[in-house]
């Protein structure tokens, strides 16, 4: 867990050193797709995801 957490903190030093804090958006929405189709196995939302793209 603390992996994670050193991930999200070098994340963000790296958008605030550089600032591309316009990243953030798209990185929640990566970040809440992945976990969307995660917890649902896939099999339910491929046809949505199919239709994004």
């Amino acid at each position: 867990m603390e992996v994670i957490f050193d991930l999200v903190k070098d994340i963000w030093d790296f958008m605030k050193v550089r600032e591309k804090y316009w990243l953030t958006p798209l990185i929640i929405t990566i970040v809440l797709m992945g976990a969307l189709i995660v917890y649902t196995q896939g099999s339910v939302v491929a046809p949505f995801i199919y239709s994004i793209f």
